[in-house]
């Protein structure tokens, strides 16, 4: 199993935005994780992509340093991201020193960030990218917090990205939710778009909906498995995408168990060029 969804930051980068604005919804701290208890976790997982956030403007960041260490430090196999928010003046020199510390990835907050991904002021960034041979995974969709900027986090702006840069592999995280539907058409269009499900399970009806929809558009094959680590653990997300085949709706295909497995058995390391 590959588990391309999973986070290493501190409550610390978070500067004061889980405080005020996520602990009032999830209801808890942020958990801080060390590399054990990470591998604790991501027992049973192949490997794991892992990175931290960056959103300047709500003071939240990450450094490459830190992700670096943290996957040097853990005995699960990592593919390591960097966090990067594209508005900083100095992004394409945070790129090249992520490259350089062997980062394979990155992370990317519009939501937070307030940037709008499909801006053609972003171009110069996204060509570094695919020029380093970077994946892109995108947080799309919701936010508690009401720092964020829902006007720039609908998975259609994925769609201007990939339209402008096709060779650059991007990956939808939550399956955009609450756009799942967007994600499904954005998926089926573009080549190298890719979406994890990770959190989708947790509100089962959307969940189920966003899956009957995949299967419906025909864009199983690129969907891939992530847990949302540490917010839940790798065995808690393989057991609610279980759950949701249980769900019957009259008049409708329910979740194929065969369309859970298939997330859970493929490694898409290759596909992703990640390997």
């Amino acid at each position: 199993m590959i588990d391309v969804h999973t986070h290493c930051l501190l409550s610390e980068h978070w500067g004061c935005e889980w405080e005020a604005n996520w602990r009032p919804v999830y209801g808890r701290p942020w958990t801080d994780v060390t590399p054990a208890d990470y591998d604790a976790a991501m027992k049973g997982v192949t490997a794991a992509f892992v990175f931290g956030l960056r959103a300047t403007s709500a003071g939240v960041a990450t450094s490459n340093e830190f992700v670096a260490r943290f996957c040097a430090d853990t005995r699960t196999e990592t593919v390591g991201f960097m966090a990067l928010d594209p508005t900083d003046p100095d992004v394409l020199e945070q790129l090249a020193d992520g490259v350089a510390k062997g980062l394979r990835g990155i992370k990317l907050y519009p939501v937070l960030a307030h940037f709008d991904p499909a801006g053609t002021a972003h171009d110069p960034f996204y060509a570094a990218a695919a020029e380093a041979g970077l994946v892109l995974l995108w947080h799309m969709g919701a936010t508690p917090s009401p720092h964020g900027d829902l006007g720039v986090t609908n998975p259609l702006a994925v769609d201007a990205v990939a339209r402008r840069h096709p060779g650059l592999t991007q990956i939808v995280a939550h399956l955009g939710h609450p756009w799942q539907r967007e994600t499904m058409i954005v998926l089926r269009k573009n080549p190298r778009v890719f979406a994890d499900v990770s959190a989708n399970w947790a509100r089962p009806l959307d969940g189920f909906l966003a899956l009957v929809r995949a299967q419906e558009w025909g864009v199983t094959g690129k969907l891939l498995f992530g847990s949302d680590y540490p917010l839940w653990t790798p065995d808690e997300a393989v057991a609610g995408l279980r759950s949701l085949t249980a769900i019957r709706i009259p008049g409708l295909e329910g979740v194929r168990p065969e369309t859970i497995e298939r997330l859970l058995d493929e490694d898409p390391r290759e596909l992703l060029a990640v390997r």
